[in-house]
């Protein structure tokens, strides 16, 4: 278990024996989950994963490299939920309720890491943690996602006038500030499906699909 002693970080005891790459990705995602990309040496890895730093440094190039790889990898069942959400049959709505839910208890799981993510985005001064995350970590699940939204629509199981990339924001969005507030919302009063991410996932997933207004209201008012 990672310690802190006199003010400096101690990495956590050596990850059991395996492949070397996966035990390298294990220590580094416990230590960036911890304590965030810049309090963290390779060092520490390389003893979390029962390697050398040169080792890390041949299968990572770089502590940036290895931070992405990270987040990369904490993100790798996105692939299998989205490939759910476009090849299974049965109602969209279904498949996309299915989807919002496990997308967030995803990263409910690796709370921590993505909590932290967050925060080093907001204190970055250049932006160019954010184009890394968006160009080699998120980019390509967030286009599947929203060509997924598309076809919907082409196959007149969703409206036609409504732009998919905001509504894939919206769904990320949301799930990202479950993620950072959920102690603040579990006492709001009313704010009930806030205390369970399975009930806020389906939630939300159904008011995207449907929309807020009754039917025929937007009619009626115009």
């Amino acid at each position: 278990m990672t310690s802190a002693r006199a003010g400096k970080l101690v990495a956590p005891e050596p990850a059991p024996r395996g492949d070397t790459s996966v035990r390298i990705l294990a220590a580094a995602e416990k230590l960036f989950a911890e304590h965030g990309f810049g309090a963290v040496s390779i060092s520490a890895v390389a003893v979390g994963a029962g390697v050398s730093k040169a080792n890390v440094f041949h299968h990572f190039g770089s502590k940036r490299a290895l931070y992405l790889a990270v987040l990369r990898n904490a993100c790798r069942d996105a692939a299998q939920r989205l490939e759910h959400l476009e090849t299974h049959r049965g109602r969209f709505q279904e498949r996309f309720s299915a989807y919002a839910v496990d997308m967030l208890d995803t990263m409910l799981e690796r709370g921590q890491l993505h909590r932290l993510m967050q925060r080093e985005l907001l204190a970055e001064d250049d932006g160019r943690l954010a184009k890394e995350l968006a160009e080699r970590v998120f980019g390509e699940k967030f286009a599947r996602l929203v060509a997924i939204l598309r076809t919907g629509q082409a196959r007149g199981e969703l409206r036609a006038d409504f732009d998919p990339a905001i509504a894939a924001i919206t769904l990320i969005g949301a799930n990202v500030f479950f993620l950072q507030s959920r102690g603040v919302l579990r006492h709001l009063p009313d704010a009930g499906a806030a205390v369970d991410p399975r009930r806020y996932g389906a939630a939300l997933a159904d008011m995207l699909l449907r929309g807020m207004l009754a039917p025929g209201a937007g009619a009626a008012q115009r």
